[in-house]
């Protein structure tokens, strides 16, 4: 599986990826987040078998605050959180069926992007 061409960051709560097939994809930085395949995050293979601990899905501030993405050798990306939390490797194959599976449509990211708006007015008054 070949990299993205391109990463880039249309909006602050947004990630644009671009392949050199043509795909592109929106996805919400949320969403990244929430597809970290690190072992605390998505569990550990043992034995052929994904175990992980009971986990409460509590919110912790920064945890959506993508902070830095770096490049892992040539096969994959991390990303550091405002939370701290930097574990996840994010391999090419791995990255590409998180944007096939959560890309965003022209009219969903209207709907995100007013959300994003309206938090930020209330949160201003």
């Amino acid at each position: 599986m070949q990299a993205p061409k391109k990463i880039s960051r249309p909006k602050p709560y947004l990630l644009k990826f671009e392949w050199a097939d043509g795909f592109e994809a929106v996805i919400e930085v949320k969403s990244f987040r929430k597809e970290c395949p690190c072992a605390e995050c998505k569990g550990e293979t043992i034995a052929g078998m994904v175990v992980s601990l009971p986990k409460i899905d509590m919110y912790k501030p920064g945890q959506y605050e993508l902070k830095q993405i770096i490049p892992i050798g040539n096969y994959a990306i991390s990303a550091v959180w405002g939370d701290g939390h930097d574990s996840g490797i994010y391999d090419w194959e791995y990255l590409r069926n998180i944007c096939e599976n959560n890309t965003l449509t022209e009219k969903q990211i209207e709907e995100v992007s007013k959300t994003h708006e309206e938090e930020n007015n209330s949160s201003m008054n």
